[in-house]
C-alpha cells in the first residue's frame, strides 16, 4: 500500500541515539533502500523502475555521479541504497497540486522542515506568486514564459540576471541553457560546482592542465593502493564500495583519511554476495588515519618529505614530464614536523607507516570529495595531493591517478557543456556557427551572485534545478538576497526550501524527472550525462510523467529563449522538437564529442579524452605537469573551542532529505545533532546529550549562531566536531571562501558550544532513549 505524504512536521522530538555501526550495506541496506520506494511507489512500480536504473536502455541514477561498469558487467540490481531512495523521491505517486498551494500559504511553508517539504510529492503545474499575494496560484505555461521573457527584456542589462544550474541537469539541457544565457548577453552562470568541486578543478588545472580526474573505473579495480581522503563513500557514493571491494579482492590496500570513523570505510557487506548477507563482508581500510579537520595539506607535505628522504620517487617521470621540482624539493627541506603533528593530530609513526605504503605501491590512486574541497586551503591541499602523485609518477599509468569523486549525477557534464561563469575555449566557435556575440564580461559565480542580488546588481534569479536557498552559505543573507529580486524562477520536480524564499514575483516551473518518458514532436527523446570519470552515456526515461502539464528541461529552456529573444535566428524550436539537433551542435564545438550521436546510440557510451591520463601530455602553460609550492598554515584553536565540519546524514543527498535517520552514525528520528569526542566533552564540561547552541567565531570578531543541537559523544578526532548541513549553513558567512576557487568554506570552522536555554536532555551516545529538541527546519 502506498502511503500518503505526512501531514505533520514531527521535528526532532523523538530523536534517539544508538551505537554507530561498523559496517555498511548488508541486508539492512537492502531493506532501508527499498522501503521508501514501497511506501511511495508500491511493489510493482518499484520493481519496474529500479530494474531500469543504471542499465543500458534505462535511465541514469538521479543521485551521485559514480560510474557504471561496462555493459555486460552490470548487476541486474545496479543501484545502491541511496540510489533507490533518489528514485523513490522522483517516481513517487505523491502529488503537489494547485489545491495544495491554495491550502498552504507561503508563510506556513517557510516554517516547515526541509524533510516535510520534500515528502509532499511531485509538482504538477506551473505556479506563480505575485506581489502582495500570500499563496502561489496556477499560471499557464504561455503566461509564465511571457512573464519571464518580458522581465528579462526589461532589465537595464543582461548582467542583471543570473542563471543557476543543478548537477542533475542533462548535457542537452545544460548546453542549451548556457547557449540561451550567452545569446541573451551574460556569462552569469553560477552552478553547484561552485559549492563543491570548484577547488578540485582549479587545483588540477594548475597542476596537470585539466580540471577533471585522471582515472577510470577499471583503474580503481587495478590499483595497488587507494587513498580515500575527506570522503564518506558509504553514504555519498555507495556503489563505490563495490569498486573498493573489487580492488581489495585484487590485492589492493586502502588508506582512509577522515576525522570520523565512517562505517563505509571500515567494512562493506555486499548484499549481492553471500559473504555480505550471511558473512562478515570485506574489511576495507588497512590503515585508518583519523586526521584533525583541515590537516590534509600538512599530511601530504609530510608524505612528500618522507618520500624524498627515502629516495622513493620516480625520477624518470619527474625529469621527463614535470616542472618546478627543484623549488618544491627545496621548500620541503624546511618542513616543520611540529606543525605537521599539530595540524594533523596524528603521531609521526602513523604518518610514516602510511608513507611507507605509498613508497611500496606501484599503482596508487588518491580519491577525495568535499572534506577537502570546502576549506580555506582547499586548492593548496589538492595541489599537494597532486605533488605527491607526481613524485611517484602516478599520473598516466594503469591503476594510478587523481580521483576527485564528484557528487551530483551530471555536475561534471554541466561544466563540460559550458555552464560556467568563465568563457569556455570553444564558445567563439559556437557563436560563429549560430551568429551571436560572446559576452565580454566574466560572469558571477555562486557566492558573487548572492552578493549581487543583495546589492541589487542582479534583479532576476533563474534556477534550473537545485535548491539554491538550502545549498548556499550564510542562510539569512541568501534568503534576503533572493527576496530582494524582482523575479525568482525555479525549475523543479519537487517542493523545496527555495520555493519558500520568493522574490517580489516568483515562479515554480515543474519539469520531467530522469525516470520519465520525454515525448517531443519527433518522438521519444533520450538525454546524456557524464559521470565522475568522464564517461558519457545515454539515459532513457520510461515512466508516464507525473502530470500532463510537465515540460522537459530542454523544452523549458527552448520556450524561455523564444519568449526572451523573439528575433533570434537560433533554431530553439528545432532543439525542443529533436534533441539530436542539440547533440549535433555539441559534437561540432565541444572537444571529444565528435560523432556524438552514433557513440551514445550503442548504449555503451564513450569516455572523453584526457591527455594526462591517455598520453602523459599536460596542457599547462609549461607543457608539463607542475609541482606547486604550498604554504602550510596551522589553524590555532583557542581554548574551549572546536574545529567543526559539516556532513551529510545517511538519509540525505545534497539538500534532499530522504528521512530523519543516519543509522551508520547511530542517529534516528532527528537531525539537529553535533558529534564531539567524549574526551573533548569532558574537557569542556559538557554532558553527552546536552542541548547546545553552536556559535562560530570569525577573525573579524563576528559570530554566527545555530540553535538547539543535541550533543552526541562520538569517537571523532580530538578537537573536532561535526554536524549536518543545511542546518549549519547559518554558521558560514558569505565571505568565508576557499582561496582561488571561491567555494564556501563549510569545513574547519572554529566554534564554541553554549548550553541552550532549555538545558540538558535525557540520553547518551550509547542509549536509545528519547530526547527533546527544537523542531527541525531552517537554522
Amino acid at each position: 500500500m502506498v502511503r500518503k505524504a505526512p501531514r505533520e512536521d514531527t521535528g526532532d522530538e523523538n530523536l534517539t541515539v544508538r551505537r554507530p555501526e561498523r559496517s555498511a550495506a548488508g541486508v539492512g541496506g537492502v531493506i532501508h533502500g527499498l522501503a521508501p520506494g514501497l511506501a511511495q511507489m508500491g511493489v510493482r512500480r518499484s520493481a519496474r523502475t529500479l530494474l531500469k536504473l543504471n542499465q543500458v536502455g534505462g535511465f541514469d541514477c538521479p543521485g551521485c555521479a559514480w560510474p557504471e561498469p561496462a555493459p555486460g558487467k552490470r548487476h541486474h540490481a545496479e543501484f545502491c541504497e541511496n540510489g533507490a531512495k533518489a528514485v523513490a523521491e522522483e517516481a513517487t505517486l505523491r502529488r503537489v497540486t494547485a489545491e495544495f498551494f491554495a491550502a498552504h500559504p507561503v508563510s506556513e511553508l517557510s516554517e516547515r522542515s526541509d524533510h516535510w517539504l520534500g515528502q509532499q510529492g511531485r509538482l504538477t503545474t506551473p505556479m506563480v506568486l505575485r506581489p502582495g499575494s500570500t499563496h502561489y496560484a496556477p499560471i499557464s505555461w504561455d503566461d509564465a514564459f511571457e512573464l519571464v521573457g518580458s522581465t528579462l527584456r526589461g532589465l537595464d542589462s543582461p548582467d542583471q540576471a543570473a542563471f543557476y544550474t543543478s548537477g542533475r541537469t542533462s548535457n542537452e539541457a545544460a548546453f542549451l541553457y548556457q547557449l540561451f544565457a550567452r545569446a541573451y548577453g551574460t556569462n552569469n552562470l553560477p552552478d553547484c560546482s561552485n559549492m563543491c568541486h570548484e577547488s578540485s578543478g582549479v587545483a588540477l588545472t594548475e597542476t596537470i592542465g585539466i580540471g577533471k580526474g585522471s582515472v577510470t573505473l577499471d583503474d580503481i579495480h587495478r590499483a595497488s593502493l587507494l587513498v580515500v581522503v575527506g570522503q564518506n563513500p558509504g553514504t555519498n557514493h555507495p556503489r563505490m564500495l563495490t569498486a573498493l571491494e573489487t580492488a581489495k579482492r585484487n590485492g589492493a590496500k586502502i588508506i582512509a583519511v577522515n576525522p570520523l570513523p565512517e562505517a563505509g570505510l571500515l567494512r562493506f557487506r555486499n548484499p549481492q554476495r553471500p559473504s555480505g548477507v550471511i558473512g562478515d563482508g570485506t574489511a576495507l581500510a588497512d590503515r585508518y588515519l583519523q586526521i584533525r579537520v583541515g590537516g590534509d595539506l600538512a599530511l601530504f607535505q609530510a608524505f612528500a618529505s618522507l618520500l624524498l628522504e627515502w629516495g622513493a620517487i620516480d625520477k624518470s617521470f619527474v625529469d621527463t614530464y614535470t616542472s618546478g621540482f627543484a623549488a618544491y624539493r627545496a621548500d620541503l627541506e624546511d618542513l616543520d614536523w611540529a606543525d605537521v603533528l599539530t595540524a594533523t593530530g596524528l603521531s609521526r609513526e602513523e604518518i610514516v607507516e602510511a608513507a611507507r605504503m605509498l613508497a611500496m605501491s606501484d599503482a596508487t590512486i588518491v580519491c577525495w570529495a568535499m572534506g577537502l574541497t570546502q576549506r580555506r586551503d582547499s586548492v593548496p591541499a589538492i595541489r599537494e595531493i597532486s605533488n605527491v602523485q607526481l613524485l611517484r609518477g602516478m599520473v598516466g599509468k594503469p591503476g594510478a591517478g587523481l580521483c576527485p569523486v564528484r557528487g551530483h549525477s551530471n555536475v561534471q557534464g554541466d561544466r563540460t557543456m559550458g555552464v560556467w561563469h568563465e568563457t569556455p575555449k570553444w564558445l567563439p566557435a559556437l557563436a560563429s556557427r549560430l551568429d551571436f556575440e560572446v559576452p565580454a564580461r566574466r560572469g558571477y559565480d555562486t557566492v558573487e551572485t548572492i552578493r549581487a542580488m543583495r546589492e541589487g546588481a542582479v534583479r532576476v534569479f533563474f534556477g534550473l534545478g537545485g535548491n539554491f536557498a538550502a545549498a548556499t552559505p550564510d542562510t539569512e543573507v541568501t534568503r534576503a538576497a533572493l527576496a530582494a529580486c524582482e523575479l525568482t524562477v525555479h525549475v523543479s520536480t519537487k517542493l523545496n526550501r527555495s520555493h519558500t524564499v520568493p522574490g517580489r514575483t516568483a515562479l515554480i516551473l515543474p519539469c520531467l524527472g530522469r525516470t520519465e518518458r520525454d515525448a517531443q514532436r519527433s518522438g521519444d527523446q533520450f538525454v546524456t550525462v557524464e559521470d565522475s570519470m568522464s564517461a558519457v552515456h545515454a539515459s532513457h526515461g520510461t515512466l508516464r510523467p507525473a502530470s500532463e502539464h510537465l515540460l522537459s528541461e530542454v523544452a523549458i529552456v527552448s520556450r524561455l529563449a523564444r519568449a526572451t529573444l523573439p528575433g533570434s535566428t537560433i533554431p530553439w524550436a528545432a532543439y525542443e522538437d529533436d534533441y539530436r539537433a542539440i547533440r549535433e551542435q555539441i559534437a561540432a564545438v565541444v572537444p571529444g564529442f565528435g560523432d556524438y550521436e552514433a557513440r551514445v546510440a550503442t548504449g555503451a557510451g564513450f569516455t572523453l579524452p584526457h591527455p594526462p591520463r591517455d598520453r602523459r601530455q599536460f596542457p599547462t602553460a609549461s607543457g608539463h605537469a607542475n609541482f606547486v609550492v604550498n604554504r602550510l598554515e596551522v589553524t590555532e584553536i583557542p581554548a574551549g573551542r572546536l574545529l567543526l565540519q559539516t556532513v551529510r546524514s545517511h538519509d540525505q543527498y545534497n539538500t534532499t532529505i530522504y528521512g530523519l535517520d543516519d543509522r551508520y552514525r547511530g542517529i534516528h528520528n532527528g537531525r539537529r545533532v553535533v558529534f564531539v569526542n567524549p574526551d573533548d566533552l569532558a574537557a569542556l564540561g559538557i554532558d553527552d546529550g546536552t542541548l547546545v547552541d553552536i556559535v562560530s567565531e570569525w577573525t573579524d570578531g563576528s559570530e554566527r549562531r545555530a540553535t538547539g543541537f543535541r550533543v552526541v559523544g562520538y569517537p571523532s578526532a580530538r578537537g573536532c566536531a561535526a554536524t549536518y548541513f543545511p542546518e549549519a549553513n547559518v554558521l558560514v558567512p558569505l565571505e568565508s571562501t576557499a582561496e582561488r576557487s571561491n567555494t564556501p568554506a563549510s569545513k574547519s570552522i572554529i566554534v564554541r558550544l553554549e548550553p541552550a536555554p532549555v538545558g540538558p536532555v535525557v540520553g547518551s551516545a550509547s542509549s536509545s532513549s528519547s530526547a527533546t529538541s527544537t523542531p527541525a527546519g531552517p537554522a
